[in-house]
Protein backbone atom coordinates (compact mmCIF):
# COMPACT_ATOMS: atom_id res chain seq x y z
CA UNK A 1 0.00 0.00 0.00
CA UNK A 2 2.42 2.56 0.95
CA UNK A 3 4.23 1.77 -2.74
CA UNK A 4 1.13 2.36 -4.35
CA UNK A 5 0.64 5.44 -2.80
CA UNK A 6 4.20 6.67 -3.69
CA UNK A 7 3.43 5.86 -7.36
CA UNK A 8 0.02 7.72 -7.56
CA UNK A 9 1.75 10.61 -5.35
CA UNK A 10 4.50 10.49 -8.37
CA UNK A 11 1.72 10.39 -11.53
CA UNK A 12 -0.12 13.62 -9.98
CA UNK A 13 3.56 15.41 -9.59
CA UNK A 14 3.90 14.63 -13.47
CA UNK A 15 0.98 15.23 -14.73
CA UNK A 16 0.44 18.84 -12.51
CA UNK A 17 4.01 19.59 -14.22
CA UNK A 18 3.11 18.55 -17.48
CA UNK A 19 0.25 20.70 -17.38
CA UNK A 20 2.07 24.22 -16.52
CA UNK A 21 4.55 23.46 -19.22
CA UNK A 22 1.88 23.00 -22.11
CA UNK A 23 -0.04 25.74 -20.47
CA UNK A 24 2.79 27.87 -21.23
CA UNK A 25 3.60 26.62 -24.22
CA UNK A 26 7.42 26.64 -23.90
CA UNK A 27 7.90 22.98 -24.19
CA UNK A 28 6.57 20.53 -26.77
CA UNK A 29 5.67 17.76 -24.49
CA UNK A 30 4.75 14.62 -26.02
CA UNK A 31 1.12 13.35 -26.66
CA UNK A 32 -1.86 13.86 -28.92
CA UNK A 33 -2.13 17.70 -30.13
CA UNK A 34 -5.55 17.97 -31.04
CA UNK A 35 -7.22 21.50 -32.65
CA UNK A 36 -9.84 22.87 -34.79
CA UNK A 37 -7.99 25.28 -37.07
CA UNK A 38 -9.76 28.57 -39.07
CA UNK A 39 -10.93 26.67 -41.94
CA UNK A 40 -12.98 24.58 -39.29
CA UNK A 41 -10.79 21.57 -39.65
CA UNK A 42 -9.72 19.17 -37.03
CA UNK A 43 -6.41 18.67 -36.97
CA UNK A 44 -4.21 16.03 -34.83
CA UNK A 45 -0.44 15.93 -34.34
CA UNK A 46 2.29 14.56 -31.94
CA UNK A 47 3.60 17.98 -31.74
CA UNK A 48 2.14 21.25 -31.74
CA UNK A 49 0.01 22.08 -35.10
CA UNK A 50 1.42 25.02 -36.71
CA UNK A 51 -2.18 25.97 -37.82
CA UNK A 52 -3.26 26.46 -34.41
CA UNK A 53 -0.72 28.17 -33.36
CA UNK A 54 -3.75 31.25 -33.33
CA UNK A 55 -5.91 29.60 -31.08
CA UNK A 56 -5.73 26.84 -28.05
CA UNK A 57 -4.73 23.30 -28.37
CA UNK A 58 -6.04 19.89 -26.36
CA UNK A 59 -3.15 17.97 -25.08
CA UNK A 60 -4.87 14.81 -24.92
CA UNK A 61 -3.86 11.18 -22.99
CA UNK A 62 -3.74 8.10 -24.77
CA UNK A 63 -7.20 7.68 -23.64
CA UNK A 64 -8.46 10.71 -25.81
CA UNK A 65 -9.53 12.69 -22.62
CA UNK A 66 -7.32 16.13 -22.37
CA UNK A 67 -4.31 15.75 -20.35
CA UNK A 68 -3.81 19.55 -20.87
CA UNK A 69 -4.77 23.01 -22.70
CA UNK A 70 -2.26 24.71 -24.31
CA UNK A 71 -3.22 28.44 -25.02
CA UNK A 72 -2.26 30.53 -28.46
CA UNK A 73 1.09 31.50 -29.34
CA UNK A 74 2.12 35.07 -28.61
CA UNK A 75 3.39 38.08 -30.36
CA UNK A 76 6.27 39.82 -28.70
CA UNK A 77 3.79 42.93 -28.55
CA UNK A 78 0.81 40.65 -27.77
CA UNK A 79 2.79 39.04 -24.53
CA UNK A 80 3.53 43.04 -23.88
CA UNK A 81 -0.48 43.53 -23.77
CA UNK A 82 -1.01 40.65 -21.95
CA UNK A 83 1.77 41.47 -18.84
CA UNK A 84 0.37 44.85 -19.51
CA UNK A 85 -3.27 43.77 -18.65
CA UNK A 86 -1.84 40.62 -15.67
CA UNK A 87 0.06 43.89 -13.73
CA UNK A 88 -3.04 46.28 -14.10
CA UNK A 89 -5.44 43.20 -12.42
CA UNK A 90 -2.56 42.78 -10.28
CA UNK A 91 -2.88 46.66 -9.06
CA UNK A 92 -6.86 46.02 -8.49
CA UNK A 93 -6.73 43.39 -6.71
CA UNK A 94 -4.38 45.22 -4.40
CA UNK A 95 -6.08 48.15 -4.17
CA UNK A 96 -9.24 46.00 -3.29
CA UNK A 97 -7.11 44.27 -0.52
CA UNK A 98 -6.02 47.64 0.64
CA UNK A 99 -9.58 49.47 0.45
CA UNK A 100 -11.03 46.27 2.57
CA UNK A 101 -8.09 46.33 4.91
CA UNK A 102 -9.21 50.20 5.49
CA UNK A 103 -12.95 49.69 5.80
CA UNK A 104 -12.16 46.53 8.21
CA UNK A 105 -10.09 49.31 10.47
CA UNK A 106 -12.72 52.08 10.01
CA UNK A 107 -15.29 49.79 11.67
CA UNK A 108 -13.08 48.57 14.71
CA UNK A 109 -12.34 52.60 15.08
CA UNK A 110 -16.07 53.28 14.73
CA UNK A 111 -18.39 50.53 15.86
CA UNK A 112 -21.06 52.72 15.82
CA UNK A 113 -22.60 56.20 15.13
CA UNK A 114 -21.88 57.72 18.67
CA UNK A 115 -18.23 57.02 18.62
CA UNK A 116 -18.10 58.77 15.02
CA UNK A 117 -20.04 61.84 16.49
CA UNK A 118 -17.60 61.84 19.42
CA UNK A 119 -14.26 61.86 17.46
CA UNK A 120 -15.95 64.96 15.72
CA UNK A 121 -16.62 67.03 18.61
CA UNK A 122 -13.03 66.48 19.95
CA UNK A 123 -11.30 67.20 16.75
CA UNK A 124 -13.38 70.66 16.37
CA UNK A 125 -13.19 71.28 20.15
CA UNK A 126 -9.46 71.26 19.66
CA UNK A 127 -9.47 73.99 16.54
CA UNK A 128 -12.11 75.92 18.67
CA UNK A 129 -9.74 76.25 21.51
CA UNK A 130 -7.19 77.36 19.28
CA UNK A 131 -9.05 79.90 17.60
CA UNK A 132 -10.25 81.03 20.80
CA UNK A 133 -6.65 81.94 21.85
CA UNK A 134 -6.06 83.64 18.85
CA UNK A 135 -8.95 86.33 19.69
CA UNK A 136 -7.69 86.67 23.09
CA UNK A 137 -4.46 87.70 21.54
CA UNK A 138 -6.07 89.82 19.18
CA UNK A 139 -7.99 91.19 22.10
CA UNK A 140 -4.45 91.89 23.64
CA UNK A 141 -3.28 93.79 20.13
CA UNK A 142 -5.64 95.41 20.13
CA UNK A 143 -5.43 97.18 23.85
CA UNK A 144 -1.73 97.75 22.76
CA UNK A 145 -3.11 99.28 19.54
CA UNK A 146 -5.10 101.45 21.66
CA UNK A 147 -2.32 102.98 23.69
CA UNK A 148 0.08 103.32 20.99
CA UNK A 149 -3.29 105.21 19.10
CA UNK A 150 -3.07 107.36 22.18
CA UNK A 151 0.25 108.15 21.88
CA UNK A 152 0.33 108.69 18.05
CA UNK A 153 -2.04 111.48 18.65
CA UNK A 154 0.43 114.18 19.32
CA UNK A 155 1.50 113.58 15.88
CA UNK A 156 -1.72 113.30 13.82
CA UNK A 157 -0.75 116.28 11.73
CA UNK A 158 2.77 114.77 10.78
CA UNK A 159 3.05 111.08 11.90
CA UNK A 160 6.66 111.03 10.40
CA UNK A 161 7.64 113.46 13.55
CA UNK A 162 6.45 110.35 15.93
CA UNK A 163 9.79 108.51 17.51
CA UNK A 164 10.92 105.55 15.21
CA UNK A 165 10.61 103.56 18.43
CA UNK A 166 6.63 104.30 18.68
CA UNK A 167 6.14 103.98 15.10
CA UNK A 168 7.87 100.56 14.93
CA UNK A 169 5.87 99.01 17.96
CA UNK A 170 2.96 100.40 15.87
CA UNK A 171 3.90 98.35 12.85
CA UNK A 172 4.60 95.43 14.95
CA UNK A 173 1.42 95.48 16.53
CA UNK A 174 0.17 95.67 13.32
CA UNK A 175 1.82 92.78 11.61
CA UNK A 176 0.82 90.65 14.55
CA UNK A 177 -2.63 91.43 14.38
CA UNK A 178 -2.51 90.58 10.90
CA UNK A 179 -0.87 87.06 11.41
CA UNK A 180 -3.37 86.64 14.23
CA UNK A 181 -6.41 87.36 11.74
CA UNK A 182 -4.28 85.18 8.77
CA UNK A 183 -4.06 82.15 11.48
CA UNK A 184 -7.81 82.37 12.63
CA UNK A 185 -8.37 81.97 8.42
CA UNK A 186 -6.66 78.81 8.45
CA UNK A 187 -8.12 77.18 11.25
CA UNK A 188 -11.46 78.05 9.96
CA UNK A 189 -10.31 76.75 6.94
CA UNK A 190 -9.55 73.22 9.25
CA UNK A 191 -12.75 73.47 10.13
CA UNK A 192 -14.19 72.90 6.97
CA UNK A 193 -11.72 70.09 6.09
CA UNK A 194 -12.14 67.67 9.34
CA UNK A 195 -16.13 68.46 8.59
CA UNK A 196 -15.52 67.18 5.21
CA UNK A 197 -13.86 64.18 5.49
CA UNK A 198 -16.01 63.05 8.65
CA UNK A 199 -19.14 63.67 6.17
CA UNK A 200 -16.99 61.31 3.68
CA UNK A 201 -16.24 58.92 6.64
CA UNK A 202 -20.39 58.74 7.73
CA UNK A 203 -21.37 58.27 4.39
CA UNK A 204 -19.01 54.92 3.80
CA UNK A 205 -19.91 54.30 7.45
CA UNK A 206 -23.62 54.21 7.14
CA UNK A 207 -22.94 51.46 4.30
CA UNK A 208 -20.64 49.25 6.06
CA UNK A 209 -22.87 49.42 9.52
CA UNK A 210 -26.27 47.99 7.45
CA UNK A 211 -23.81 45.71 5.56
CA UNK A 212 -22.49 44.58 8.87
CA UNK A 213 -26.38 44.21 10.32
CA UNK A 214 -27.54 42.42 7.34
CA UNK A 215 -24.82 39.84 7.60
CA UNK A 216 -26.36 36.71 9.10
CA UNK A 217 -24.90 35.54 12.36
CA UNK A 218 -23.03 32.72 12.90
CA UNK A 219 -24.85 30.07 14.54
CA UNK A 220 -23.35 29.38 17.91
CA UNK A 221 -21.65 26.50 18.40
CA UNK A 222 -23.78 23.66 20.13
CA UNK A 223 -22.51 22.20 23.51
CA UNK A 224 -21.94 18.08 23.38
Amino acid sequence: MPDLMRWLTACMLCNIGVGALAQDGQVPVSGVYSCVDARGRKLTSDRPIAECADREQKLLNPSGTVRAKVGPTLTAQERAAQEERDKREAQGRAQQAEEKRRERALLVRYPSKETHDRERAGALAQIGSVIQAANKRIDDLQKERSKLDGEMEFYKKDPSKAPSLLRQQFEDLSQSMAAQKRFIDEQENEIRRVNMRFDEELVRLKQLWAAQHAAPATPARKTP
